[in-house]
This record gives structure tokens, C-alpha cells and sequence, in this order.
């Protein structure tokens, strides 16, 4: 099994900024595509960005220019760069994943448990 851990979240003033961080942890698994997905209050889960196994990062049209995603291989964690925000990038933040169990030889998707992000004055 592999866990996703997020954390990062809080209140910020709209306009500023912040890091979300989501780190994989687990036994003999490797990381395929890793995203980010929010869902505010009374809407349905959206995509934020997804940076697949190959091929260019993906960002949801709300996203381009103002959020950025990144990995460190090394440590299995993924990072999500969120600048100029707004009050309606008010949501919980949900990390995912496509994990390759290398012991087993399938593929799972996983989720993190999710991190509030607030954006308000």
C-alpha cells in the first residue's frame, strides 16, 4: 500500500501565495502520473494539474500562470506552487496518484486525504 500526505494548506489573503506539498510513502512502488484536483463547497471536484509519467504538465485553464507544479523524484513528493489567488480558489486540495507496485505488478490509483486552502481577507 502507499500513502499520499498533504500539507501546505491555510488562510491567505487573496492575492498572496502558497506551497502545497504531497509526499507518496510506501514499499516498493514508483510513481506514474501525480496531480492535483480541488473541490470547493457544493461543487464537484475539479482537476488543478496533472504532470504525467511522460509527456508536458497539464493545467486546468484557472490555473495557467498563477499555479505551478513540480516533483522531486527523490523524495516522492510533488509540489503544487499556487501564486495570485483569488477567493474562489477557496477548496479542499486533493493530491493523486498512479502508483506502480513493482513487487505485485499492477497499477493504483491513490488519493490523499485533501488540505484546506482558504483565500479571504
Amino acid at each position: 500500500q502507499v500513502q499520499l500526505v498533504e500539507s501546505g494548506g491555510g488562510l491567505v489573503q487573496p492575492g498572496g501565495s502558497l506551497v502545497l506539498s504531497c509526499a507518496a510513502s510506501g514499499s516498493a512502488f514508483r510513481i506514474k502520473a501525480m496531480g492535483w484536483y480541488r473541490q470547493a463547497p457544493g461543487k464537484q471536484r475539479e482537476l488543478v494539474a496533472i504532470m504525467p509519467d511522460v509527456g508536458p504538465t497539464n493545467y486546468a485553464d484557472f490555473a495557467k500562470g498563477r499555479f505551478t507544479i513540480a516533483r522531486d523524484h527523490a523524495k516522492n513528493t510533488m509540489y503544487l506552487h499556487m501564486n495570485s489567488l483569488k477567493p474562489e480558489d477557496t477548496a479542499v486540495y486533493y493530491c493523486n496518484a498512479d502508483i506502480w507496485h513493482s513487487a505485485n505488478y499492477y497499477l493504483q490509483n491513490y488519493w490523499g486525504q485533501g488540505t484546506q486552502v482558504t483565500v479571504s481577507s
